[in-house]
């Protein structure tokens, strides 16, 4: 990554803090104040049989482990004596059943607006312990170089889980390709608030790790792409041809965190690999696998916690 795109990206993090303006349908905006790495002195290596020693790793459930961020925190968090075991997923509907059984100890992949829905369908308690980043989610096409380039009728695939679904839609909709019926929230659009006769193209939803594959059938104009499976399509950030705002005002229930149980939230070894993540370097990995499309954000737990409880209530009484 260059010199340049960490600076950017950097100034980034300031004035998203400042951007981002709570409404009710997302949570409150971090005080700028707030946006600085957790501490962690009192710190102590854990023995060799202790959860996080060498015969005890800590396990995280991610998706793309060979992420270059991921080579940095392991690297960095045994020098400190602190073992990580990386767990890597191709599905989001795997790991955070598997932190909440206790199969996996941390997990860091989803955002707010996912861990929330999956509380509040489970039943689970996990939280979150930090952020990462907000992404883009966006559009591609192998077919068409521009939004105005799909012809109208044209069938555009899109993640078929609720959180992603919603947003997907948002893109679609500020991209002029289909029209959402007044009212519709962000965070809990479906299809049905498609207005499909003011709209360009058709919609399918299929699975988040499937959207990119899709662009190979002939009858697939686009595809909304998670951040996490654009590498897997050959395709670069860079590429896509629309996709939301990240520092909009819509963006705080899509920042990705760390998860764990909340039995766990505070345990200190989890606490100081959440202090390595959140250092330069595993910042730049950040950004330099997701081609510079991120903004970093630093977000103190306490407050995590406190938007996932809003969103957790507002899934609950939409």
């Amino acid at each position: 990554m260059t010199t340049s795109t960490t600076k950017t990206a950097a100034a980034l993090i300031a004035a998203v803090a400042f951007a981002l303006s709570g409404c009710s349908s997302s949570p409150s905006t971090p005080d700028p104040a707030d946006n600085a790495p957790v501490t962690n002195q009192d710190f102590t290596a854990p023995g060799d049989d202790d959860r996080g020693g060498k015969n005890h790793p800590v396990t995280i459930g991610v998706v793309g482990a060979d992420g270059p961020q991921f080579h940095t925190l392991k690297t960095n968090a045994e020098a400190e004596g602190i073992f990580i075991e990386l767990v890597d997923f191709t599905d989001y509907q795997q790991p955070n059943p598997a932190t909440a059984a206790g199969d996996l100890d941390l997990n860091q992949f989803q955002h707010i607006r996912f861990l929330a829905q999956y509380n509040n369908e489970s039943g689970a308690d996990l939280v979150p312990i930090g952020s990462t980043a907000i992404y883009p989610l966006s559009l591609f096409s192998t077919k068409y170089g521009s939004v105005e380039e799909i012809p109208d009728g044209a069938q555009i695939t899109i993640p078929n889980d609720e959180t992603n679904l919603a947003r997907a839609l948002g893109v679609l909709a500020s991209a002029g390709l289909i029209e959402l019926k007044e009212g519709a929230s962000p965070l809990f659009t479906t299809l049905d608030d498609v207005e499909a006769s003011n709209s360009r193209i058709v919609v399918t939803p299929v699975s988040a790790n499937q959207t990119g594959r899709t662009l190979q059938d002939p009858s697939v104009a686009g595809a909304i792409i998670n951040n996490d499976y654009v590498a897997d399509t050959g395709l670069e950030p860079s590429q896509a041809i629309a996709k939301d705002d990240p520092s909009s005002s819509a963006a705080l229930p899509f920042v990705n965190i760390w998860v764990t149980r909340a039995a766990d939230a505070t345990d200190p070894v989890y606490v100081e690999i959440v202090r390595l993540a959140q250092q330069d370097d595993f910042g730049e990995g950040l950004l330099a696998n997701s081609a510079g499309s991120g903004v970093v954000l630093t977000i103190p737990a306490d407050k995590l916690q406190s938007d996932l409880a809003d969103v957790q209530a507002q899934l609950r009484d939409h």
